[in-house]
């Protein structure tokens, strides 16, 4: 995401930036996120010309990049789950996580994903889905290099699919591989928790529950089952 920052002071050409030794690395509002040899840890560069809650809705993208490209490269789908609003689960545990950032003239959208070794519990944040690698659940070997080779024409058909038809088909995808879609959870915000079924993302992504009381649209939260 530095590095990412830094060309885009210069560069005006969307790319991906991929590292195969993260020292800094960081999840949402700064919590940590750690990078084993081995992992993929890439941020790909863009300049969008959009009001900011269009560019926000990039993760969902990514997310389905993300799905497709594991898919694809494990020749199964069934152990995988999205988890709103940025995260790839793998039999039940963090495989991956999303990260957007903004600068004054560029999106920065940054992918984390255990393809080597999962880290070790006590060097990221306590969390009920703990963090899985690609070797482990699914006995599939892939070097960052050519994981980003698949990642790369997936993401760029969805944004396509995105920047031409909007946000519907993109939300409409994402609901069909969406983690406990239909059953109880909890969504956590910085002030409240709220229970409920979660039953769709809207089409301003946001978190849609319903409660005895009818339904309550959350823009942000973290998600528990």
């Amino acid at each position: 995401m530095k590095e990412a920052a830094r060309v885009a002071a210069s560069s005006a050409f969307t790319q991906w930036i991929l590292t195969l030794d993260q020292t800094a690395g960081h999840g949402r509002r700064g919590r940590p996120w750690t990078m084993p040899k081995g992992n993929f840890a890439a941020t790909l560069l863009m300049f969008p010309n959009e009001p900011p809650q269009q560019i926000a809705l990039r993760s969902f993208v990514a997310s389905l990049a993300l799905f497709d490209a594991v898919t694809e490269v494990t020749g199964r789908a069934d152990a995988l789950a999205l988890k709103w609003p940025n995260d790839v689960l793998l039999n039940g545990g963090k495989f991956a996580g999303i990260l957007l950032e903004r600068g004054a003239n560029h999106l920065s959208i940054g992918i984390g994903a255990n393809l080597a070794a999962a880290p070790m519990a006590s060097d990221v944040e306590p969390s009920p889905f703990p963090p899985v690698a690609l070797v482990d659940e699914m006995g599939t070997r892939v070097t960052p290099e050519a994981f980003l080779d698949v990642l790369a024409p997936n993401y760029a058909k969805w944004e396509t699919q995105f920047t031409t038809y909007g946000f519907e088909p993109i939300r409409t995808a994402w609901l069909a591989r969406a983690a406990k879609l239909g059953e109880p959870i909890r969504a956590r915000t910085t002030k409240d928790e709220h229970y409920g079924t979660f039953e769709d993302v809207d089409s301003n992504g946001n978190l849609v529950l319903r409660q005895s009381k009818g339904t309550l649209s959350i823009p942000a939260a973290e998600v528990f089952f």
